[in-house]
């Protein structure tokens, strides 16, 4: 047990020494925030109808500790989920390999370390929720077992739950790379929705019974929960200010805490049962664990790829007639022409690399059946969310793809960063424009000027999104968090973050972001894209 938790303690404290992680922790605290808003703010994250609890510590605890379980097993899966392939990358894994610890200990103290990153974060969330609690001021009394109980029974059960689908996940070949991640996103999606639900299993997220404790709260209050409306957990906007009501917290049964129990008992079941395949990076147990580039993070990448070998090319000048070799070094031949084009062709290829033929069959079909659905607003509602939701691991290449490989130096030699940054983003508004002509033939056929004038300015956001995300963090994986929701939100009807035009008024019109804010979006995205790659260049 004092190895284990050795091993875990440094695991956990090699990750918070990560950039990454004070990001992350600042996004807690910006989580916190949006779920305590004031009196006058048009959103709310917890409600039941037309009233909120008063912002005691009892319910300000609760709320925060909810968004905090509900939207930290989403991003928190995402900064947990490299555990393995960090020391396969490193060279740390052979050594272990090397040592006779067991792959039950070896899981368990990774298990560990990524409860310790995402509680961290919840230690983060419950200080932000003291904080909101004093300066919102409506109840100035603080009570910490009122306060953190909340933390303690339904937001760190998940984050063990998120720690060991991350564990399992990077385990499992299939799941190791981009399709664990977006296959996370949609199981997620289950249960913070169907986990909310009184008849999941387990008590789902653990939410019925507080809102059992709620409704009794308003009852005694001379207020019917049944007229008052629906329990809402999930940011809502709201027109008029919320009517309030007092709620002293809830008391769990016995039920409850087994249920919570069970739950920690599953994530360790989960956690450790690729302790029956793992060959714990022993090539002696099979072929070693190997990870794609883009399921390894940069920060991996960084510390293992070999520096990249300075190659040095000689031109030969036009209507030289001089031979083709220089000594026994041979030339290369002047090739005239655009050479925009050639980059852009170029950065093409490399974009779409590796894709397989299904993935274009994919593609194909979705074009034929856009042209044979009727009416044509089951094009714009089902058929385009689908069609810019197929090349997402694709564009999650964008902007990482020269770090991954260790190229970035040999690109540094290039006299034009911003003309082979713009060339990227060409390739990416190229695929982009592909996977999505269906809709928009069909828009055309349709004389849908609007929706066609939506569906080009989502075609310059998409890529423009994942290029400066993937630039910034140079991984795939902030792309597939943050593009995923974003992508959810316009599928279940959430106008304001309708991005595509997919969603119409009762005009027939689209009723999403203004193009004047699409526009502006790309063109403060691309900036941001090309201000890095420039200073980087220079910093290099």
């Amino acid at each position: 047990m004092r190895m284990l938790f050795r091993l875990a303690v440094a695991d956990f404290r090699d990750r918070v020494r990560r950039p990454a992680y004070a990001v992350i922790l600042f996004a807690a605290v910006g989580l916190g925030y949006l779920a305590t808003p004031a009196k006058e703010a048009g959103w709310v994250v917890m409600q039941v109808g037309d009233y909120r609890g008063t912002y005691n510590s009892a319910y300000i605890g609760m709320v925060v500790a909810l968004a905090g379980a509900v939207w930290l097993s989403l991003g928190g899966f995402y900064v947990v989920r490299n555990a393995i392939s960090r020391d396969q990358s490193t060279g740390v894994g052979r050594l272990l390999a090397a040592t006779p610890l067991s792959n039950v200990a070896y899981l368990a103290s990774k298990f560990l370390s990524s409860v310790l990153v995402l509680a961290s974060m919840l230690g983060v969330l419950a200080v932000t929720a003291v904080v909101m609690q004093l300066a919102r001021g409506e109840a100035t009394a603080v009570d910490p077992v009122d306060l953190l109980s909340p933390f303690a029974l339904i937001a760190l059960p998940l984050m063990a739950l998120t720690a060991a689908a991350a564990l399992l996940f990077e385990a499992i070949p299939l799941l190791r790379a981009g399709l664990g991640n977006v296959l996370w996103f949609f199981v997620w999606a289950f249960l913070a929705i169907g986990g909310q639900s009184p008849h999941a299993p387990l008590g789902g997220i653990g939410v019925h019974q507080v809102v059992r404790s709620l409704g009794d709260s308003m009852t005694a209050q001379g207020i019917d929960p049944s007229r008052a409306g629906e329990f809402s957990l999930g940011l809502t906007l709201v027109s008029k200010p919320l009517k309030t009501f007092d709620w002293a917290g809830f008391d769990p049964n016995s039920e409850y805490l087994l249920t919570r129990c069970l739950l920690i008992l599953i994530a360790i079941a989960l956690a450790l049962t690729p302790a029956l395949w793992f060959p714990r990076f022993d090539p002696a147990r099979g072929r070693e664990l190997q990870d794609p580039p883009s399921a390894r993070s940069a920060d991996d990448r960084e510390e293992s790829a070999p520096p990249p070998v300075p190659t040095v090319v000689i031109q030969e000048e036009p209507g030289s007639a001089r031979s083709d070799t220089l000594g026994n070094v041979p030339r290369t031949q002047v090739k005239w022409g655009n050479s925009a084009v050639r980059l852009l062709v170029g950065e093409v290829r490399v974009l779409l690399q590796g894709i397989p033929l299904w993935w274009w069959a994919g593609v194909l079909t979705l074009t034929a059946v856009s042209q044979m659905v009727t009416p044509a607003t089951g094009v714009t509602r089902i058929l385009l969310p689908l069609a810019w939701i197929w090349p997402v691991l694709i564009w999650s290449r964008l902007g990482t793809q020269r770090h991954e490989h260790g190229v970035e130096a040999l690109l540094g030699a290039y006299p034009a960063a911003r003309r082979r940054v713009l060339a990227e983003w060409g390739a990416g508004l190229l695929l982009t424009a592909v996977a999505g002509i269906g809709p928009a033939l069909r828009m055309v056929t349709g004389s849908d000027g609007p929706g066609l004038l939506h569906w080009f300015l989502g075609a310059l956001f998409i890529p423009s999104f994942a290029l400066v995300l993937g630039t910034l963090s140079r991984t795939h994986r902030l792309f597939q968090a943050a593009y995923l929701p974003l992508w959810y939100a316009t599928v279940n009807g959430i106008t304001p973050l309708d991005f595509m035009g997919a969603l119409r008024g009762p005009d027939g019109l689209p009723a999403g972001m203004p193009p004047t804010l699409l526009i502006g979006a790309t063109a403060a995205m691309l900036a941001t894209t090309f201000a890095t790659t420039v200073a980087r260049r220079a910093a290099s």
